[in-house]
């Protein structure tokens, strides 16, 4: 009892750090010096695109509008990631108030491309690339059309939010685009087709010379110094978002794979409870979880108040099915589907939540794929290793449950077992037994019951069988 005593403090101060160290500003401090000079906010993007690198993004643009940056200055190397971070990144990008250069140090592929894209300047490394954003599975097959139509749609419309120029010359006009939409498209559908730069059946990728010769590179550089260079930006100070050891750890905790074995470990704990008598461990393991999967995701503004009460409400009507109500019905489904609800939400960003459907079924379905199979995995590796570790076999999990058989021969049983001795024993009826009533064995008193018809009081009896706790006789002579 001690032990559990102090495990639940320890749970309860871990959890307490957490929502205090995580509610305040982790960020590096950024200080603008008072020297004129033009400030230029660099930010790396080197990872796979996922919650972290968007989380990251977000607050990086934050401090820089903050500090009154001069420039953002984006340093990228990725071959791309999930395709709903990538979206809110460029987002951000495009309402950014100030101006957005990228250098692709080697690779913008992907996602990379469509946030480079999204930039208001782009500069290269010589032997970078960009391009080939066909949306694919976790699997690497090609998803279905209406994914790559979103997809399709957001590259064109990315291009063009960088505007186009209309040139006359003589009686004609010619509207000619900053960054061709089609070429855009192209990077992602193999299908399209545009003269001297791509045949159909293949998807764009663009070298740093292509790039550069079609629009979509201002220059070619070998370092930030070269980049700032040709963008024609001198006498400036370079500063950089921090990240402290909270931002690495929340960083951590909003990868998939980690979301998803904190739910495991919510639903582990949770049934593991379920088997051990009292309140201990594996619910402390559970709550501990729980913490740990919702907080990082709420102070990152992914989950909101809704999704932790949808959450919160599901486990108060399952726990209502299991120790109140009779049964499995209703109640229990809908707590189910509840948990199940609040889980997927919360690693869904709002901002997908735009009336574009197609991005927020994908985000949400992704989230969907996650949240069922950790369930579904934690279910399975629960009975598996309940078997196996609450047994009187293990010597170390073993007192956690009661799961000791209480058998017969040992004396464990509900009744009296001398009267399993009484078989083949005879006496008197003292009651008309119709079918039950009372006989006399070796002048003892005993409740028995006629195996055939009516036994009358007087008449000699046997006791023919002992079963669940009821003598039965026939009358001497019937046997």
């Amino acid at each position: 009892m001690k032990q559990n005593t102090r495990l639940t403090n320890i749970f309860r101060l871990l959890i307490v750090f957490i929502l205090l160290t995580g509610a305040q500003d982790v960020a590096g401090p950024v200080t603008r010096e008072s020297s004129g000079k033009i400030l230029i906010y660099k930010l790396e993007i080197m990872d796979n695109i996922a919650p972290p690198v968007w989380r990251i993004t977000r607050r990086s643009i934050d401090d820089a509008i903050k500090s009154g940056a001069d420039y953002i200055l984006i340093h990228m190397n990725t071959y791309g990631g999930l395709v709903d971070a990538a979206d809110s990144i460029r987002t951000v990008i495009l309402n950014c108030p100030i101006p957005v250069l990228v250098f692709i140090d080697n690779n913008a592929a992907s996602a990379g491309a469509l946030i480079a894209i999204a930039a208001d300047s782009i500069y290269m490394r010589p032997g970078a690339s960009i391009g080939a954003a066909t949306v694919v599975s976790q699997t690497g097959e090609v998803v279905p059309d209406k994914y790559q139509s979103y997809m399709r749609s957001t590259m064109r419309a990315t291009a063009e939010a960088h505007g186009k120029d209309t040139i006359i010359s003589g009686q004609d006009t010619i509207i000619r685009w900053r960054r061709d939409p089609r070429i855009a498209e192209a990077m992602v559908d193999p299908s399209i087709y545009i003269e001297g730069i791509i045949d159909t059946g293949k998807v764009l990728t663009f070298t740093t010379d292509e790039a550069i010769r079609h629009g979509y590179c201002e220059g070619q550089a070998n370092s930030i110094s070269e980049v700032l260079a040709h963008a024609g930006i001198k006498d400036y100070t370079i500063e950089q978002y921090h990240m402290s050891w909270i931002d690495r750890v929340i960083g951590f905790l909003l990868k998939p794979i980690i979301s998803g074995l904190l739910i495991m470990l919510i639903v582990g704990g949770i049934y593991f409870e379920l088997q051990t008598p009292g309140i201990g461990f594996p619910l402390a393991a559970a709550v501990v979880a729980a913490v740990l999967y919702f907080a990082p995701l709420y102070l990152e503004g992914l989950a909101q108040n809704w999704e932790l009460l949808i959450f919160i409400g599901g486990l108060i009507l399952l726990a209502l099915e299991i120790f109140v109500i009779p049964g499995f019905g209703v109640t229990g489904v809908t707590g189910i589907i509840m948990i199940v609800a609040g889980l997927t939400l919360a690693l869904v960003d709002n901002v997908v939540f735009d009336f574009k459907f197609s991005v927020a079924f994908m985000a949400v379905l992704k989230s969907f794929v996650i949240v069922i199979t950790s369930m579904f995995l934690s279910f399975i590796l629960s009975l598996y290793f309940g078997k196996r570790l609450l047994t009187s076999q293990s010597k170390t999990f073993s007192e956690l449950a009661l799961n000791t058989d209480l058998e017969a021969k040992e004396g464990y049983v509900g009744v009296d077992i001398s009267y399993k001795s009484m078989v083949g024993k005879t006496g008197v009826a003292d009651s008309v037994l119709r079918p039950s009533g009372k006989v006399i064995i070796e002048d003892e008193l005993y409740d028995a019951k006629s195996e055939f018809g009516y036994i009358n009081k007087g008449d000699r009896i046997k006791v023919i069988r002992f079963e669940t706790g009821q003598l039965y006789v026939v009358k001497t002579g019937e046997e």
